[in-house]
């Protein structure tokens, strides 16, 4: 299962100036990626007719649906989504399906297998708050992978990951918010806010309350789980929905997330929870190592997120290059982050067989 750890290292880009200026550096620094990206999720919806029925025309005409609500409550986003397709060369419609994917496939495609977690000052070795996140996705995107460091007008610097197209949205920022995403499958969405916009608005955050409230904004589509994270130790899960929404606090230092829904008010508007099995099996086997020591470091976050118990639907997730197209995922990248020193230690494939890099938020 696993080899030696290579020493490939993500690519990191600096952008700055107002959204829009973002969005054409993003575009421009990683125009092939933002170009593959798109390509990726044509191929895929074109993979998937059978099951979908969709096209690429109706995605993009799905996809405009969504943009008058992101308009009226994030224009800066949409700002910046503008961007990225005049950096990159493609459409805007091409941008938001990425952006929107979830949404615009009415999340058939269960991908199911992300993993984040959190320990706070009374749980670390240097007493510093740290969060970790394995991001599982298509294998095809991997090679898209990147950090931004971005330094916005108007918002705290963040340091974040994203790949090709994808607004950047798991990270954190000179406020001290940080914050993981997992994906989660209520029976009520709908067509509003796209959740990655959703979650890019809370690393413009400067306060936990304003994190919180960003993931919960009026008219969103869905919803994922946040796991937010404060620097003063404030640990939270903010599950979400279309409609409804539920938070639960680290009050003994610790949270683990993957993707179900973990409150009984949420569980009572879960998908199919029957089909969830593993994002079950991996939370459980999360909170028993992030229980199993009084005091974690970087290094143990690590091991955790590199963890094979149920391979390969494992913490550490990898494709076996079988099984419906739907459903193929693995982890492409992996995080810990420190918030305490403000750094991320970031691989680029799975951890198991790539080494992880140290990147620092300069603000």
């Amino acid at each position: 299962m696993s080899t030696p750890s290579l020493p490939r290292q993500v690519p990191i880009i600096s952008i700055s100036g107002s959204h829009r200026e973002m969005g054409r550096q993003m575009g421009e620094a990683r125009r092939e990626q933002v170009q593959h990206s798109i390509q990726n999720a044509r191929q895929l919806i074109q993979d998937t007719y059978e099951e979908l029925h969709l096209t690429w025309e109706s995605a993009q005409i799905q996809a405009r649906k969504y943009i008058p609500y992101a308009q009226e409550r994030y224009p800066q986003y949409v700002e910046e989504m503008h961007g990225i397709a005049e950096g990159g060369n493609v459409l805007l419609d091409e941008v938001v399906i990425v952006n929107a994917m979830e949404g615009v496939t009415m999340d058939a495609l269960h991908l199911t297998k992300c993993t984040s977690l959190a320990v706070n000052q009374r749980h670390t070795t240097n007493r510093h708050v740290l969060a970790a996140h394995n991001e599982d996705w298509l294998p095809e995107d991997e090679p898209d992978v990147f950090l931004v460091h971005a330094t916005p007008k108007d918002e705290p610097p963040f340091l974040a990951m994203t790949y090709g197209a994808l607004l950047p949205n798991i990270g954190f920022n000179a406020a001290g918010i940080c914050q993981c995403c997992d994906t989660v499958y209520p029976t009520d969405s709908r067509i509003g806010i796209p959740r990655v916009i959703v979650s890019r608005a809370v690393l413009g955050a400067r306060t936990p309350s304003d994190a919180i409230r960003c993931t919960v904004i009026p008219h969103r589509a869905a919803g994922y789980n946040h796991l937010i994270v404060h620097e003063s130790g404030e640990l939270y899960n903010i599950e979400v929905s279309a409609r409804q929404f539920a938070m639960m606090y680290g009050e003994d230092g610790r949270l683990v997330h993957t993707n179900h829904y973990l409150h009984p008010t949420m569980i009572s508007i879960e998908d199919e929870s029957d089909e969830l099995i593993s994002t079950r099996v991996r939370y459980f086997r999360a909170l028993r190592l992030l229980r199993e020591t009084d005091s974690h470091s970087v290094e143990s976050l690590q091991s955790i997120l590199s963890d094979h118990i149920n391979y390969p639907d494992s913490i550490c997730n990898h494709d076996m290059g079988a099984g419906n197209r739907m459903d193929r995922e693995k982890t492409v990248t992996s995080l810990v982050m420190d918030m305490t020193e403000r750094a991320m230690y970031a691989t680029w494939g799975t951890p198991c067989q790539n080494s992880y890099h140290r990147y620092q938020l300069n603000a």
